[in-house]
């Protein structure tokens, strides 16, 4: 069902990526291997098999667990960048690549907790019957 609030958290998540994706284009932290842009086309699939598996909310959550190891990652090498420019750190000037993966990662933390809380209503209408 793609009417359900946690594919609106993911689709968030999914767009944050492209964001990323966008903006890290100027983004050099190991020679010419783009690692943002790689990383980013790796969220923007894992988060969009995570939407459409829908029927399987376990898979669901592994995927969202893989995207979100991606996402601190990204963060990791994007604090690296920003470190390692001359001119200190100037948050204005650097750009907001970070932003973006954090902002996925807490909308995937929500889209999880809307998952189980799915789970846990499917759960307890087959105690039911």
């Amino acid at each position: 069902m793609l009417q359900r609030i946690q594919t609106i958290w993911v689709f968030l998540a999914v767009l944050a990526a492209v964001f990323l994706f966008v903006t890290g284009q100027d983004v050099t932290v190991f020679g010419s291997i783009p690692v943002i842009n790689i990383g980013s086309v790796v969220l923007v699939l894992v988060g969009l098999l995570s939407v459409f598996s829908f029927k399987n909310r376990k898979r669901q959550i592994l995927l969202n667990h893989i995207s979100i190891i991606i996402n601190v990652l990204l963060i990791g090498v994007l604090a690296y960048w920003i470190l390692n420019l001359p001119g200190g750190i100037q948050l204005p000037e650097k750009g907001i690549e970070p932003i973006f993966p954090l902002i996925a990662i807490i909308c995937l933390l929500i889209a999880n907790i809307y998952i189980r809380k799915d789970e846990r209503l499917v759960k307890s209408v087959d105690r039911l019957r």
